[in-house]
């Protein structure tokens, strides 16, 4: 064990942010906390870096580890160059490679007695700094820059004149190379795209070291995280798996606590009207047996109503009238800046009832495309058009459609005129903003919160083409899955921009990939993307000694893929060498036509054994919401554990069942 969390207590003012916190972390695992927006996570972390003294309870670091810390906003700053400033995390063997070269030197010119005394020393310092990384230490900095998205002729850029996400970017890099035992981040993706996100994904799992994350990006969170610590009313509990499997958890676990205390009471309800008639027949017997049973409900120890999932940001989005079935054409646009071409000759269409992603690495042009289309940039050559009836919503990641100086009553109001006061209030309080935050100065509210005003006016707007430029940003989880489900459930056209992956696997119903100044489609969600992009890497170019026998390998996953791709299927009866005398053929045939038979009869099995699986899973939800099963934790466990065995198998069976359908 690396870490002990003990009981940790943590108030400011009269709010109670953490109580009785504990948690370990191991060596070499991979944590993630998670919480709504102001549950205590940061406060967490800086406690257990020391930046924040505890009220109570304890931090345990094991004898000789290191941590390291990476806060949501950096302080990096000076006049050193990028590159420079991830080298200094190397000074120690920046050092031990001048002692060696000072010690080569000397050693030309001794006499025996020093050179022995010299051959001693250099030997020592060869192996502090080849046990140190010391001839792979530059490659390891670039790699590490590369990773995180930087570009070798930005290696050169001073400190000063980086932007905050990118001074993030660089204090992210120095504590990796630092490579720490234990390494603490808190929401690192916030200024990574998405190949970054990636690249960081593998180093972290590959780490040899304790990891532990704050994010909201769930996708990150299922690829790296074997333990989520929940922080929910000030309370810890943790989950074993990655985020997904924390969630199906959390559900059950969620049901289970809500229908014990819904019976609970119910059953003190009954008690209580039990003891109120008794006392009502007013006889010395009865009476006594209502105080026994009063004795007895003083006792019972009540259950706390558990939280519920935030049902009260009702997030309903719906056109005011129907756009044309073509609603933008786009031709040959290209956008150039200070001599810098971001892009040329893009050219796509977008259809009524599409949900459309861009995607791309930073600096690419995605947030210039959506300015673009809503005017508020010019492109440089090409055409435009948005088709008949279409009207447009605009939702700004920098939130440029707030007014900063105004009440976020006021904002709405006049925007919107013909509301009153109660319909401002109801909408307002839809996105959680209630009493008098109405009346608060939008200059003052968080990211998040002017995310959720600024949904709030386009709900308002009745458009039927949203254009929305990194919709998830500052919103927790639970606010990002209530926005998904309003988009899913919104029957107009979507054109946004993301780096969520979670959130586009959601919600895309094609994806538009912005590469090299291009733009290429993929019909499906996020998954499939991928997918498509793997399969088109493992093909063989055009050109290549393979590229001729390609097309009788490569074929489609499936038949009905087949049929959307033209591509013929392969023929299972025929042949691969024909015999004079036709007794090899028939031969052949049989042993293709006996193996499909034992296909079928495996592909039989095996449906009928994930149907058997199917029905009892549904068997165990039904069993778990009964009175007497919801109550008792014990069972709950035990039906946990069958259905997290049987989605197991169902896993391995439905890889199974495609292969054999195809």
């Amino acid at each position: 064990m690396i870490l002990s969390v003990n009981k940790i207590d943590k108030s400011f003012a009269e709010t109670t942010v953490l109580s009785e916190v504990s948690f370990h972390i191991e060596d070499y695992e991979k944590a993630a906390i998670v919480g709504i927006n102001g549950a205590g996570k940061t406060t967490l972390l800086k406690i257990i870096v020391g930046e924040l003294e505890t009220d109570n309870g304890s931090v345990i670091l094991a004898k000789d580890k290191s941590i390291g810390y990476l806060a949501q906003h950096q302080t990096v700053s000076g006049e050193n160059t990028i590159y420079d400033e991830l080298l200094s995390v190397k000074q120690g063997l920046i050092d031990l490679e001048s002692q060696l070269r000072d010690v080569e030197i000397k050693m030309k010119t001794a006499d025996e007695n020093e050179l022995s005394m010299l051959m001693e020393t250099y030997s020592r310092l060869t192996h502090a700094f080849e046990s140190g990384g010391g001839y792979a230490y530059k490659s390891e900095l670039t790699g590490v820059l590369k990773g995180l998205g930087f570009e070798e002729s930005e290696f050169s850029k001073s400190i000063s004149t980086l932007s905050g996400g990118q001074k993030t970017r660089v204090a992210l890099g120095k504590l990796l190379l630092q490579k720490p035992d234990l390494i603490i981040l808190d929401e690192p993706t916030n200024h990574l795209d998405m190949s970054s996100i990636t690249w960081l994904e593998t180093y972290l799992l590959n780490y040899k070291g304790a990891v532990i994350v704050v994010s909201h990006d769930r996708y990150f969170l299922d690829k790296i995280a074997g333990k989520v610590i929940e922080l929910d009313n000030t309370k810890a509990c943790s989950f074993t798996g990655n985020y997904s499997e924390y969630a199906a958890k959390k559900e059950i676990l969620r049901i289970a606590q809500y229908n014990a205390y819904i019976n609970q009471q119910k059953e003190i309800k009954r008690q209580e009207e039990v003891i109120e008639k008794l006392k009502s027949f007013n006889r010395e017997k009865s009476i006594k047996r209502a105080e026994s049973r009063e004795k007895m409900l003083n006792r019972i120890e009540a259950l706390d109503k558990p939280s519920q999932i935030r049902s009260d940001m009702n997030l309903k989005l719906e056109p005011g009238i129907i756009s044309g079935n073509d609603v933008l054409h786009v031709e040959n646009i290209a956008k150039s800046f200070d001599g810098v071409t971001l892009f040329e000759n893009l050219s796509f269409d977008i259809k009524r009832g599409e949900h459309v992603a861009i995607i791309g690495d930073n600096g690419t042009g995605k947030t210039t495309i959506l300015k673009i289309i809503n005017e508020l940039l010019t492109p440089d050559k090409g055409l435009l058009k948005l088709g008949a009836n279409v009207e447009t919503g605009y939702y700004d990641q920098e939130h440029h459609v707030l007014h900063t100086e105004k009440t976020l009553f006021d904002e709405i109001s006049d925007e919107y005129p013909t509301l009153n006061n109660t319909q401002i209030r109801n909408t307002l309080a839809a996105f959680l903003f209630t009493g008098d935050d109405v009346f608060k100065k939008i200059e003052s509210l968080s990211g998040g919160e002017r995310g959720r005003l600024s949904l709030a006016k386009l709900m308002l707007s009745g458009a039927n083409f949203l254009i929305l430029d990194e919709p998830t940003n500052h919103l927790d989880i639970i606010s990002k899955e209530i926005l998904e489900s309003a988009i899913n459930g919104y029957t107009g056209t979507i054109l946004y921009v993301s780096h969520d992956r979670y959130f586009i696997n959601k919600t895309a119903s094609r994806i538009l990939e912005l590469e090299n100044g291009t733009l290429t489609g993929y019909l499906g969600n996020y998954e499939y993307y991928l997918e498509k992009k793997a399969r088109n890497a493992a093909l063989p170019q055009p050109g290549s000694d393979n590229a001729a026998s390609s097309d009788k390998t490569a074929f489609p996953r499936n038949f009905a893929a087949c049929a959307k791709s033209g591509a013929k299927a392969p023929d299972f009866n025929t042949s691969a060498a024909a015999d004079p005398s036709g007794r090899q053929a028939w031969q052949t045939r049989k042993e293709e036509q006996a193996a499909i038979r034992k296909k079928e009869n495996a592909l039989k099995k095996c449906e009928d054994t994930i149907e058997a699986l199917e029905t009892r899973n549904k068997e165990i939800d039904e069993t778990m919401t009964l009175p007497d099963v919801c109550t008792d934790v014990a069972k709950l466990q035990e039906l946990t554990k069958e259905k997290s065995q049987n989605e197991a198998e169902l896993k391995i069976l439905y890889e199974q069942w495609e292969s054999l359908s195809e």
